[in-house]
């Protein structure tokens, strides 16, 4: 494990895998680097991959007040320790981090790929609740981080009730207590974008690098919907459904398809 000091002196910690071009791993809500490691090991073969905990997860640390922009310098430090271009690959709220990377990031990010970010652009589901990130930091300040985990998973990927009964009180739920503090944070990443129209996504319009947006086929039809609502707003994106996939992708699955659009060759 490193360590690299963002731009207002937060640490944050990393680890690299492999030999080749950075490519930095974007990990989405309640996940730290450990959750990357699977993929990282798959593709380092080929890349220097860097898997990182992102700013009040694991090893990192968390200079209050939140703000996405610390994020955003987050990955600046990152980039620049990789020496000042990269890859990026982010799932779910850790693709939109990297979309905002990639725009406002203009020549540090080489190439883009994003798995399933989680906007709702359309009404097979519900829009998030307008005081959602409001109501997260309520549970967590009065030390419900139980609560803000089951209230995250219900409204947010809609788990059943009785699936987050079930797990609750094992070690992945207390895995994910430990991090409910973050869940805020990617509320604050997603903002506008969870309300039910596609108008959101045009602040990517400008992101002119190649970017793979990629979605399960067996995901729900909301997530599909998101994803090739951003396909189309992305100038140079290629788009991907891979088969029998869900929003939790296999790594296995995964690897390949990254690999080949990094590289630049015919996508399996």
């Amino acid at each position: 494990m490193q360590f690299v000091r963002s731009a207002d002196g937060t640490p944050i910690a990393f680890e690299k895998l492999g030999t080749g071009p950075p490519l930095i791993i974007v990990g989405g809500a309640l996940s730290d680097r450990a959750a990357a490691v699977p993929l990282a090991t798959l593709l380092a073969d080929r890349f220097t991959v860097i898997a990182y905990d992102r700013r009040g997860r694991g090893d990192s640390g968390d200079s209050p007040p939140y703000a996405v922009e610390r994020e955003l310098e987050d990955l600046a430090a990152l980039i620049a320790e990789a020496g000042g271009s990269a890859f990026l690959s982010g799932h779910s709220s850790g693709g939109v981090l990297a979309l905002e990377a990639a725009r406002t990031l203009v020549r540090a990010v080489r190439m883009l790929a994003v798995y399933e970010p989680p906007f709702i652009v359309e009404d097979s589901r519900p829009p998030m609740p307008p005081d959602y990130v409001a109501r997260v930091d309520e549970l967590v300040a009065a030390d419900r981080r139980g609560d803000a985990v089951a209230y995250f998973l219900t409204v947010g990927p809609e788990f059943p009730p009785e699936e987050v009964a079930r797990i609750r009180g094992t070690p992945r739920w207390l895995g994910m207590e430990a991090l409910a503090h973050t869940i805020a944070y990617d509320g604050r990443v997603l903002g506008d974008t969870v309300g039910g129209s596609p108008a959101p996504l045009q602040r990517w319009a400008s992101v002119g690098v190649p970017t793979l947006v990629l979605d399960g086929g067996a995901s729900a039809p909301w997530q599909r919907s998101a994803t090739q609502a951003l396909a189309r707003v992305l100038p140079r994106a290629v788009h991907r459904s891979l088969p029998g996939q869900t929003h939790g992708v296999d790594p296995e699955i995964l690897a390949p398809v990254l690999r080949a659009f990094l590289e630049d060759e015919p996508l399996p």
